[in-house]
């Protein structure tokens, strides 16, 4: 299976990376079949050049993104956030109004219970 990952390059503490497609088998720094861009972590935003259409190429053709590559490709665009589709949203923001509603009932019938002792007391006074 082709992977898309991060190949590490650079000096000791001073991480630099190139996205590569390769072998899920291959070691980290071994064998690749094409580098797609480069990533460096130390820049503030960190630095980011990718070709964009060679990775849509091979994600189309079934080349899996590692944990690290898809954090990298979702900001570039290129991959869709789960859980940010319109289907859910509607989901979680109708349960949030319905649970306060429901809290706020429960209270409601022992104040008002409360409150029908405290009258029938004065009433017998």
């Amino acid at each position: 299976m082709l992977r898309i990952r991060l190949r590490r390059i650079g000096k000791k503490r001073q991480p630099y990376y190139r996205m590569v497609v390769a072998e899920q088998l291959a070691p980290r720094d071994g064998a690749f079949l094409e580098t797609l861009g480069s990533y460096d972590p130390h820049q503030d935003p960190p630095y980011i050049k990718l070709n964009e259409e060679r990775a849509k190429t091979w994600l189309s053709h079934g080349a899996q993104p590692s944990q690290a590559a898809e954090k990298i490709l979702r900001r570039a665009g290129l991959i869709s956030t789960p859980g940010r589709g319109g289907s859910q949203k509607p989901a979680a923001a109708a349960a949030t109004p319905e649970a306060p509603a429901a809290s706020s009932e429960a209270p409601a019938e022992p104040a008002e219970a409360a409150a029908d002792p405290g009258e029938a007391e004065a009433s017998e006074s």
